[in-house]
């Protein structure tokens, strides 16, 4: 399998994508003005403690106190060993103990990192147990237990690893090998351990001297997160779109693997990275409900507020022999599909996948343990159930960050929620895009003579919140174009208007 990524940015967000035998099969989205807070860490103040949920409410400076569950101020963390990632959820403590108000009381100050991102009214969820990823560990200052990933399954390198954690002497707290610390000898780990302990001390003096609520750390950007997290020797390239953040990725590189700096490339074509790729089609088919296979079928995905649906249909698929081959031949290439789309869109929580019903057993055994499989090379954990008595497969995910369609859409007011419409932020950003590709292939007349109608929320958008995109254009094209709120046009709809000629309506 060949992978690449590709790290595309602007002074308003950072896109990146990562591709699998050149198919997309996850994509990252970070904008600067709603960057998320996980990874952070805060000196708080509880709020309120809830004895009935067994959780405290910490104020940590964000819209909504953040939600810590008594699980997660115990004094150790447990399944260690089972941690794959930063990014991956872990349990904390056991589950007897101490109540919540024995360990915490209203007015209190603490030290809290964020676990999960704020979503649907809810504020983020924290923990006290702190997480601080380098390359090749994790380094956990509030615990003294230690463990490999799980992802290193081979015993004997699971020992030699134990053995050079063992070589590094005292530790300040606990610690975690990723998976990239497989095949690395002590000096490699000390120097990455060495650089987290400064990393802690330097957190520990700010929140010493902090007033909550404040932040005291923020976790690194999308783009050197991603190479710290992700890159290896199984990648082929790494594409990188923009001055800056070539030279940040590129020092992130040469200092965390210097012998894959010479796969770090800057992207110097016309146009833009993701759409030299044919990114924006795949995003749009990220958002779409309907998926259609190779073979004629096809799958319906409906995300709900506490699940996600995959239905699974033969569509235009007949098969050759027996009903049975035809089905199983059918399930099997959805299993491809509905792995890759449940990593794409990020999709989390519980996933309940509807395949064609099987009659042997043996078929069905088959589908659990191939969706297992292509499960592997996802990053968040996943469990997996057995077919039902009703034909259904469940798996439960983690999340801890919005998903693709809470990124790029919104609830549609013009349908009762019922359905999405891309957010004002992603339509903005979209006429940001092809206002410059359309300068930049000299379709257009300057800045001076240009109109562009957009819907009224998105005319207060590119005058309030995303004013600095106008002050962009207007530096770029020489002049700001002309915007016309229109009522009806639709949301997501705009048009370029070039000496009163139509230029592009965007959808």
């Amino acid at each position: 399998m060949t992978r690449k990524l590709l790290i595309e940015s602007d002074p308003h967000e950072v896109r990146v994508a990562l591709l699998e035998d050149d198919r997309l099969s996850e994509v990252w989205i970070e904008r600067h003005q709603e960057r998320g807070p996980v990874g952070n860490i805060y000196r708080g103040r509880v709020a309120r403690v809830v004895p009935g949920i067994q959780a405290a409410f910490v104020d940590i400076g964000l819209e909504r106190n953040a939600f810590l569950y008594v699980g997660d101020v115990r004094d150790r963390l447990a399944e260690l060993a089972d941690l794959v990632g930063v990014d991956e959820d872990w349990e904390t403590g056991d589950r007897g103990g101490r109540r919540i108000d024995e360990l915490l009381s209203s007015g209190q100050e603490l030290i809290v990192q964020v676990r999960k991102a704020p979503v649907r009214g809810k504020g983020a969820r924290v923990t006290t147990q702190i997480a601080l990823p380098g390359r090749y560990l994790v380094l956990m200052p509030t615990s003294a237990d230690s463990g490999i990933s799980r992802r290193i399954e081979d015993a004997g390198e699971r020992q030699r690893l134990l053995a050079a954690l063992d070589e590094l002497g005292p530790v300040p707290g606990g610690v975690i090998i990723r998976t990239a610390g497989e095949g690395r000898d002590a000096t490699q780990l000390g120097q990455d351990l060495k650089h987290l302990s400064r990393l802690w001390q330097q957190v520990a003096e700010r929140a010493e001297k902090a007033s909550a609520p404040a932040l005291v750390h923020s976790e690194i950007d999308l783009a050197r997160r991603t190479v710290r997290d992700r890159l290896d020797d199984t990648f082929e390239v790494v594409w990188v779109d923009g001055d800056e953040t070539y030279e940040q990725v590129l020092g992130e590189v040469e200092t965390l693997e210097p012998r894959l700096v010479d796969r770090v490339r800057r992207f110097d074509e016309p146009g833009r990275l993701f759409d030299h790729f044919g990114m924006p089609r795949e995003l749009e088919n990220a958002l779409k409900k309907r998926i259609w296979l190779k073979s004629g079928g096809y799958l319906v995905i409906q995300q709900t507020e506490a699940l996600v649906a995959i239905d699974v249909n033969t569509g235009r698929y007949l098969g050759r022999r027996s009903l049975e081959e035809t089905v199983l031949s059918a399930n099997l290439e959805a299993v491809d599909e509905v792995a890759r789309q449940i990593r794409l869109r990020d999709l989390g929580g519980i996933i309940v996948i509807d395949f064609i019903d099987m009659m042997e057993s043996e078929n069905r055994r088959r589908i659990v343990s191939e969706l297992e499989d292509r499960l592997k090379s996802d990053r968040s954990r996943s469990r997996v159930s057995q077919v039902s008595e009703f034909g259904l497969v469940e798996i439960t995910r983690k999340r801890s960050r919005s998903n693709l369609r809470q990124v790029l859409t919104r609830p549609c007011p013009c349908c009762g929620e019922n359905g999405r419409l891309k957010s004002v932020a992603t339509t903005c950003l979209e006429l940001r895009r092809q206002l410059l590709l359309s300068a930049a292939g000299d379709s257009l007349a300057p800045a001076a003579g240009l109109t562009v109608r957009v819907h009224p929320d998105v005319a207060r958008a590119l005058e309030t919140t995303w004013a600095p995109v106008m002050r962009e254009l207007e530096e770029r094209l020489g002049a700001a174009p002309r915007l016309v709120p229109d009522t009806n046009l639709h949301p997501e709809h705009f048009e370029l208007i070039d000496g009163g000629q139509t230029a592009r309506v965007s959808s």
